[in-house]
C-alpha cells in the first residue's frame, strides 16, 4: 500500500524540479563579434566619411571582438542618417557621425523627423573650421576679389556645400551679410561631391573646411584655400589667413564625432568612449591624423552636449537676421 505513496511523491518531486526556471543562458559581451554599423549622413570622400574609416580601422585594437561597417546615407543635409540613428536598436551595434552646425540647424530652419533628444553622443572627434575654396588656375587670389567679382557681378559666382544649414552654407550666408555680395549657392550631398565639382571648374568656389582640401604635402595642389572662418589660422595651413583677417567677421567651423541612440548601455558607451580617447592618445593615430588632415578637438560626449544649446542659439539669431533657406 505505500508503494503507490512513495510513487506519487516521487512524481511530485519530479514535477516540482521540472517547473523550476531554467536558468537564462549569459548573453556574450559586447561586441561579441557582431557588425557594428556606423551610418554617416554625407557621401563618401568628405571629411567625416575619412574620419570614420580611420577611426573604425583603429578602434578594432581597442575593441577585441568589434567589426566595424561603415555606412554611408547621405539625404537632407544628415538628416536621412539622424533619423536611421534614433530608430535603430540601443544595443550598441548601431552608431553614427554627428555633425554640427546641421546637427542642430537643420531644426532651425524646418520641422525635422529626428529628435536630438533620443540621441546620444559619444565624442567629438574634430573642430574643423570651414574654407572657402578655388581651383588653382582660378582668377581669385584671395577673398576680397572674390568678393569684389561678386559684387560687381552679383549672382554669377558659384558657391558649392555639402547641404542647406551645413558650415559651409551657413558661412556662405554669414559672408553675404556681412559684405554685401549675392553668391549662388549650388549644395551637393557632401564634400566630396562639391570638392570633385571645383576640381571639375564646375563651381567657382567651394565651401570645404581646410582638413577636406587635401593640399598638404603636394607641390602643386589642385585646389587653393582663399580663408578659413576659425578664430585664428590653422597650424598645419600657416599660409590660409581667416576671413577675419580678410576683413569680414565671419566664424564657422563643423565639428564632427560619433554619437549612438539614446538608449545604448551605459557600459557600452562608456566602452566606446573610452576606446576612442586610447586611440587619439596613440603616436600611430597623430600620424594618421597628420595624413588625413584632421582638425582634431576630443571631447567626451558628455562634455560636447553640454555645449550644443549655445551652439543652437547662435544658429537661430544667425536664422533670425539672415534666414539661410
Amino acid at each position: 500500500m505505500r508503494m503507490p505513496i512513495i510513487a506519487t511523491r516521487r512524481s511530485i518531486l519530479a514535477t516540482g524540479v521540472a517547473s523550476l526556471p531554467a536558468p537564462a543562458l549569459a548573453q556574450p559581451a559586447w561586441p561579441a563579434g557582431r557588425p557594428i554599423e556606423v551610418i554617416v549622413g554625407f557621401a563618401p570622400g568628405g571629411g567625416t566619411d575619412v574620419m570614420v574609416r580611420a577611426l573604425t580601422q583603429f578602434l578594432g585594437a581597442e575593441l577585441p571582438g568589434s567589426n566595424f561597417v561603415v555606412v554611408n546615407r547621405p539625404g537632407a543635409g544628415g538628416e536621412t542618417a539622424y533619423v536611421a540613428l534614433q530608430t535603430a536598436r540601443p544595443d550598441g551595434y548601431t552608431l553614427g557621425t554627428i555633425n554640427t552646425p546641421g546637427y542642430l540647424s537643420l531644426g532651425v530652419q524646418r520641422r525635422v523627423r529626428y529628435d536630438r533628444a533620443q540621441i546620444r553622443l559619444i565624442a567629438r572627434l574634430v573642430d574643423d573650421p570651414s574654407a572657402f575654396v578655388v581651383h588653382r588656375d582660378s582668377p581669385y587670389r584671395s577673398l576680397r576679389d572674390l568678393v569684389e567679382a561678386a559684387k560687381r557681378r552679383p549672382g554669377t559666382i558659384s558657391v558649392g556645400s555639402s547641404g542647406i544649414g551645413t558650415d559651409d552654407h551657413l558661412g556662405l550666408t554669414l559672408l553675404e551679410a556681412a559684405s554685401g555680395a549675392e553668391f549662388i549657392h549650388v549644395p551637393f550631398a557632401g564634400a566630396g561631391p562639391s570638392r570633385n565639382a571645383a576640381l571639375g571648374r564646375q563651381i567657382d568656389v567651394a565651401g570645404l573646411n581646410l582638413g577636406e582640401i587635401g593640399m598638404l604635402g603636394q607641390e602643386n595642389p589642385m585646389l587653393r584655400a582663399l580663408a578659413g572662418m576659425g578664430e585664428r589660422r590653422w597650424e598645419l595651413m600657416p599660409d590660409v589667413p581667416t576671413f577675419r583677417e580678410e576683413g569680414y567677421d565671419v566664424l564657422m567651423s563643423s565639428e564632427r564625432g560619433i554619437g549612438a541612440p539614446r538608449g545604448i548601455p551605459d557600459e557600452v558607451a562608456s566602452r566606446l568612449e573610452d576606446a576612442i580617447a586610447k586611440v587619439i592618445a596613440a603616436p600611430e593615430w597623430a600620424e594618421r591624423v597628420r595624413q588625413l588632415e584632421l582638425a582634431m578637438a576630443f571631447l567626451r560626449g558628455a562634455e560636447w552636449e553640454a555645449q550644443l544649446p549655445a551652439q543652437l542659439e547662435r544658429y537661430q539669431r544667425i536664422w533670425e537676421r539672415t534666414p539661410w533657406q
